[in-house]
């Protein structure tokens, strides 16, 4: 279930309003979404984004005070937001939301209307790791994007070595469209719609 969220599709601020969506895995439980507190959840991102296995997220240097100031300009920007997803009340991954046409690719790619773009971080350091949960957030995680009516695809741009999550992706219905050469990476730019992860999953997003 999902409270309504005008969504980057609709070209409003997307932080100016809260959201709350769950999703029930009938093998792992329960996942929620929530809207990151900067400040109350600051520690607890540092730990995540500065981790080592976290090294595609691109902050391996940053203080706590740094991500608290860059959790503060996601909640503060237009087109760009951020969501702490938790596994049975416990919080496991973190979301970015960001409108591909105004951040990330803007001037890189041909947006369409109805276009998000997203980035999805899981927990590096679980207290019980189990097996095929990264799938299940990243399932949890477009699940709740499609939730937005909307959406019509969804837009990442991972870099081209993270072979990991090029797997991941392609699993819930990614088409690999292009390599775009960002000023940080070279990033394989990717696109899913509704009907693709509907495909690729046996149900999820109508």
């Amino acid at each position: 279930m999902t409270d309504p969220v005008p969504g980057p599709a609709r070209g409003r601020q997307l932080s100016a309003y809260a959201a709350h969506f769950t999703r029930t895995d009938p093998r792992l439980g329960a996942f929620a979404v929530r809207g990151v507190d900067p400040l109350t959840d600051a520690a607890l991102l540092h730990r995540w984004v500065t981790h080592p296995k976290a090294s595609f997220w691109l902050m391996q240097g940053d203080s706590l005070t740094d991500v608290e100031r860059a959790y503060m300009a996601i909640a503060a920007a237009d087109h760009h937001d951020a969501y702490l997803g938790l596994h049975n009340g416990v919080p496991a991954f973190l979301i970015e939301r960001y409108d591909p046409a105004h951040v990330e690719l803007k001037g890189l790619y041909a947006a369409e209307p109805g276009d998000t773009g997203m980035h999805f971080l899981v927990d590096p350091e679980p207290a019980r790791p189990l097996h095929g949960f990264t799938r299940a957030v990243l399932t949890t995680v477009m699940e709740f994007l499609f939730s937005d009516p909307a959406v019509r695809r969804v837009v990442v741009e991972p870099d081209v070595r993270n072979t990991a999550v090029h797997a991941l992706n392609e699993a819930v219905g990614f088409r690999v469209v292009e390599k775009l050469a960002k000023p940080e990476k070279e990033a394989l730019l990717s696109v899913c719609t509704r009907a693709d992860f509907t495909a690729a999953t046996g149900g999820g997003a109508r």
